[in-house]
């Protein structure tokens, strides 16, 4: 299974937390061959498929990734840095960075003075440790291509690996937004929902999810699915005990737990089973870490779902999915959407 072209141009694009435009611009001129879209000067974006106005399914999927923001320029030219989002040191140490300069994207490599140097006793490499390299002779040649404030993001192209993988930077959560907005299409495609549904880009998820939290006060949606990625157990030191056994391959990923909505949990299931998507459940008896935190207590309350793909390797360079998995979640949105009425209820 090839990775589909939007995929990977919003996979390819640089837009960490708070500096998603250039994914945001690709989202929405996708999303303009078939629905009604909008934005917030948060920057989170709305595609709106009408079916009359009664009733709103809202599909959150989150475009900001993890990065840097450039926060001095020494007199060597070398740049110093602050995350955005949560990045382990050690992820980023000598990886290759682009960044958002004043002309366009600029070149650098994450680096530690003592890089490549026999140092005796090891010891963890911390942020501090760590600077990025652009080349530069000195602070004025530096300064003439980047500013404090600008942006960064690691190197990480998407790959194509056999058994239909995929490997790229910012699948986190890039997928969630992709899915939701595929499934929006598809949905408009069939033209036969019963409800207006809205795909929502949301931004600044990594930190602590302000864009889901203005997005779902702002749309008032009557019920809410918010896809996101979570992590694969079938790696070294995966756990299966934690919240479920969640493998590549074993389709989308159904959340159970407090934070969501039981009888919504339900009927993703029965979709699944009754379309014959490959499925799987996680639980979470505290806060998903996802946008849906924000989303099912905002203002009376939204009933609300989460459906996640498995991912290997979270916040790194090189995460790992299966593209199956992907096309999984796309179904069971699709399957969901197209069985609710104005009349579903979600009561407890």
């Amino acid at each position: 299974m090839p990775i589909p072209d939007l995929l990977h141009e919003l996979l390819t694009a640089v837009g960490p937390t708070g500096h998603e435009e250039p994914a945001s611009r690709i989202w929405r001129r996708a999303a303009s061959t078939f629905a009604e879209v909008t934005s917030d000067t948060l920057g989170t974006s709305f595609a709106r498929v009408a079916a009359g106005g009664r009733s709103t399914l809202a599909l959150f999927g989150h475009i900001d990734e993890i990065g840097v923001a450039i926060t001095n320029i020494d007199a060597e030219g070398r740049l110093w840095y602050a995350t955005l989002g949560s990045i382990e040191a050690e992820m980023l140490l000598g990886q290759r960075v682009v960044i958002s300069g004043r002309e366009g994207p600029v070149e650098g490599v994450l680096a530690s003075g003592e890089l490549g140097r026999g140092r005796g006793e090891q010891h963890a490499v911390r942020h501090a440790d760590l600077h990025i390299d652009i080349g530069a002779s000195g602070k004025e040649d530096a300064a003439a291509r980047v500013s404090v404030g600008d942006p960064a993001v690691w190197r990480g192209d998407p790959l194509e690996l056999p058994n239909d993988r995929l490997v790229s930077k910012a699948l986190d959560n890039r997928l969630g937004a992709y899915v939701a907005l595929e499934a929006a299409r598809r949905i408009a495609e069939a033209g036969d929902a019963q409800v207006d549904v809205v795909a929502v880009a949301t931004v600044q998820e990594e930190l602590s999810h302000q864009g889901a939290r203005t997005a779902a006060f702002a749309l008032d949606p009557d019920v809410a699915l918010v896809i996101d990625v979570t992590w694969a157990t079938d790696v070294p030191g995966g756990d299966p005990r934690r919240a479920g056994r969640i493998d590549l391959g074993s389709g989308a990923a159904i959340t159970r737990g407090p934070a969501v909505n039981r009888r919504l949990s339900c009927l993703l299931e029965r979709a699944a089973e009754e379309e014959e998507i490959a499925h799987a459940f996680e639980v979470y008896t505290g806060r998903t870490q996802t946008d849906a935190d924000d989303v099912h207590v905002s203002r009376g309350g939204v009933p609300t779902g989460v459906i996640s793909i498995p991912v290997r390797y979270m916040h790194s360079p090189c995460e790992l999915a299966s593209l199956n998995d992907v096309e999984a979640a796309i179904a069971l949105v699709v399957a969901f959407a197209r069985r609710l009425t104005p009349e579903t209820s979600f009561l407890r």
